[in-house]
């Protein structure tokens, strides 16, 4: 059978993968741990469950207006109103199936085959492939010898006459990373500059810890609103990832654009889910605050013990619920193999940094629980002593 070119250049998801091949271990009886997938493992505030039974209750099951409901979209533009004082109306708003394939309309939408868009490396995997399935190509930015944040200099450096735009993700999946002002004052002033769009990823802006504050591009750079496609939604901050509910804000004729794209893809995402959203969001900022609370003493946990084992190093992560652990100091400084051998050895699945374009690193997520990450990280440092 013969298959498309597309699809045979499209690589698997290196998380999802490991995370596959944990799950598979443990039916088999493995002692497996895994702190592979980025999966709060708190359950989804009450107040979405019950807005979802309601839901049900009433007979919300069929479908809605392709770009969601007009109450979840409605409380979404609430919700950027509250957080950063951002005016966006329900027609500059898209519900779909989780943030993911806002990613992938946005691209579509915005990218013609050869152009190029700049990323910051360590960089999520499934923006790469994402661009390549629109014809785009990624211009990839490494971070790791400036803090990682991004410079000038090295913008400067990689502009070209094909560049489009900037897909920027702060809090930074895998990294933690979080732009602080300046930083995103100065990818603002280059984008205005040289004329680019921002899809801005955003979906760990609740998970920072202090004394990082997440700043939203547009409260420094509010004349590029009509610039910036913001991605967010409910799988992070709210546990719900299985609901599968993420949001898009954009300019009226970008969402439209976008709306045209998900007809032929899913329709609308499904109603339960989407109402079970407009719960968390109307009524979940105590959950929300209480999860924070549990993760950063997680993040302070899971430092401690990293920063006691053998040959490793590791920059404190200023959000999200991952840390970056930098391995090229091992006796087995390839990370594809070290997490190969993690695994097989000591049942403790992690994912390579080669998955983020950062060969020499792996990435721990501590969404987990602390007796998890506790037993985890005694056997990671046993696995680091007898490398010795």
């Amino acid at each position: 059978m013969k298959l498309s070119k597309r699809i045979l250049a499209i690589q698997p998801s290196a998380t999802l993968g490991i995370s596959a091949k944990a799950k598979a271990m443990k039916s088999e009886g493995k002692p497996i741990i895994s702190f592979s997938m980025g999966e709060p493992d708190f359950n989804s505030p009450e107040c979405a469950s019950k807005a979802a039974i309601d839901a049900i209750n009433r007979g919300e099951s069929h479908y809605t207006l392709n770009t969601g409901i007009t109450e979840l979209r409605e409380e979404v533009c609430n919700y950027y109103k509250k957080r950063f004082n951002l005016d966006y109306s329900p027609s500059e708003v898209i519900i779909s199936n989780g943030a993911k394939p806002l990613l992938y309309e946005a691209i579509q939408t915005l990218v013609d085959p050869d152009d190029e868009v700049i990323l910051f490396a360590p960089a999520w995997v499934s923006y790469v492939e994402q661009l390549h399935l629109a014809g785009g190509k990624e211009v990839l930015i490494d971070t790791i010898a400036t803090n990682l944040l991004p410079t000038k200099k090295a913008l400067q450096k990689v502009l070209s006459s094909k560049t489009v735009g900037i897909i920027l993700n702060s809090p930074s999946n895998p990294s933690g990373a979080v732009y602080n002002e300046e930083t995103m004052t100065m990818i603002a002033d280059f984008a205005r500059e040289n004329d680019l769009w921002i899809i801005f990823d955003e979906i760990y802006e609740r998970l920072t810890y202090k004394p990082a504050k997440h700043v939203n591009i547009l409260n420094v750079a509010p004349d590029l609103r009509d610039k910036v496609v913001i991605i967010n939604g409910t799988s992070k901050a709210f546990a719900m990832t299985g609901w599968r509910i993420g949001y898009a804000l954009a300019p009226k004729e970008i969402i439209f654009k976008m709306g045209t794209l998900q007809e032929h893809l899913t329709s609308n995402a499904s109603s339960i889910a989407q109402w079970a959203a407009y719960g968390a969001l109307k009524d979940g900022e105590d959950d929300v605050r209480k999860m924070h609370h549990e993760f950063s003493k997680r993040r302070e946990t899971i430092l401690e013990l990293i920063r006691a084992m053998p040959y490793v190093k590791v920059k404190e992560p200023e959000g999200a619920f991952y840390v970056f652990v930098d391995i090229r100091d091992c006796p087995i400084p390839d990370d594809t193999k070290f997490c190969e051998k993690l695994l097989e050895e000591k049942f403790v699945a992690v994912v390579p940094g080669t998955a983020f374009y950062t060969p020499g690193f792996i990435r721990i997520s501590y969404a987990s629980s602390m007796e998890n990450i506790k037993e985890g990280m005694a056997r990671l440092k046993e696995f680091l002593e007898e490398l010795k």
